[in-house]
């Protein structure tokens, strides 16, 4: 089979998606993946993808480079000819998928989470909304991350009986180790792993961290990802404080999770927060905001503590109850994500999924 795939940047497929694109590869399939071209375009080439060079603007309205990237897919589509497409992230989702309507190909969407232009209402929700149902409509299958992301879509009307629950993009539990907890003399380490924006609950958290520090000047607020939006100025100047730490984008986020007490992610909405499932499978506890996408990768006080999103003093009180926890306790809630993991999150359970549709399309064994 030829199998395209339709992404918005390198590091998301690769980290996330390796180990589907390793079982196809290894069956013989040829897969092309496009993208626009990053540092990690080099490693899905290695992994025998072929690469096909795409722009595309994550977060720009501009419907003329809308248009042209939708234009982009379907030459891309018809030159190709894939037996297949695969789509992931709101872009190529909804104009990948059109491009398939158009050219008639079968194609798998990834709703990897709502976006801040699906959970904010106005114009923008109801354009996207009505470009998904335009695109989604004959959709061989749509895979959901959280059931409140499905219910959003069949609630307006997006998707009917063609789609399926998947657990996020799964966890590489072997990739992933469980981890030794740090030994209980250490300072405590709460790491946030993500792209610094607004979105990823980056102003929360460092109200918070001013606040906690005041009476736990002992406490490390470790953060490690891309600045997308204007934070650098205020980051080095909380470094600079001793407020935080904070290190940039990290290509080996496993060996930070190693170092730390507990993973700290006050997001706004996510599809299913990778970071999470990758620290619980280490071992570690995580704190998050209780939104779709972080509430189902933890159980409360199990493996985990909740707070309300976009509250500085809901998040402020979750992380002292957790910095106040017992060691023996922290350890357990460690050791009860990993468990986690391994019964609900394994990527396993993800290929097969995909596996399995894409038989039933090809209609014989891959």
């Amino acid at each position: 089979m030829r199998i395209l795939v339709l992404a918005n940047f390198g590091m998301g497929l690769y980290k996330f998606r390796k180990e589907l694109l390793e079982e196809l590869i290894g069956e013989g399939n040829e897969v092309y993946t496009s993208l626009p071209k990053d540092e990690y375009t080099s490693r899905l080439k290695n992994l025998g993808c072929k690469f096909i060079e795409t722009n595309v603007d994550r977060r720009g309205t501009n419907p003329i480079t809308d248009f042209k990237l939708l234009i982009n897919y379907i030459k891309i589509i018809k030159r190709i000819k894939p037996d297949v497409v695969l789509t992931y992230t709101i872009k190529p989702n909804i104009y990948g998928s059109i491009a398939c309507r158009i050219t008639k190909t079968p194609y798998l969407t990834n709703i990897t989470g709502l976006g801040t232009s699906m959970e904010n209402k106005g114009l923008i929700q109801k354009i996207t909304l009505s470009l998904y149902r335009i695109g989604l409509k004959k959709a061989s299958c749509v895979f959901f991350q959280n059931e409140t992301n499905k219910k959003f879509f069949i609630n307006n009307k997006i998707v009917r009986g063609n789609s399926k629950l998947i657990p996020g993009s799964g966890v590489n539990l072997e990739l992933h180790k469980f981890e030794d907890y740090p030994k209980e003399d250490e300072p405590i380490k709460l790491l946030f792993i993500g792209r610094i924006m607004k979105a990823k609950g980056i102003e929360e958290l460092l109200q918070a961290a001013k606040i906690v520090k005041k009476d736990y000047p002992s406490v490390q607020f470790d953060l490690i990802g891309l600045s997308e939006e204007d934070y650098n100025q205020q980051l080095d100047a909380l470094d600079k404080m001793g407020i935080i730490k904070y290190y940039g984008q990290q290509d080996n986020v496993h060996s930070f999770i190693k170092r730390s007490h507990a993973t700290i992610l006050p997001s706004y909405h996510e599809g299913t927060a990778n970071v999470l499932l990758e620290s619980a499978a280490s071992g570690r506890p995580v704190l998050a905001s209780r939104v779709p996408g972080c509430i189902e990768t933890f159980d409360e006080g199990v493996s985990g503590v909740g707070f309300e999103v976009k509250s500085v003093d809901s998040l402020v009180e979750s992380v002292i109850s957790f910095i106040e926890l017992p060691y023996d306790e922290k350890k357990k809630m460690g050791i009860a994500g990993r468990r986690k993991m391994e019964k609900e999150y394994d990527r396993k359970i993800v290929v097969n999924a995909y596996i399995e549709k894409i038989k039933n399309l090809n209609g014989e064994m891959i």
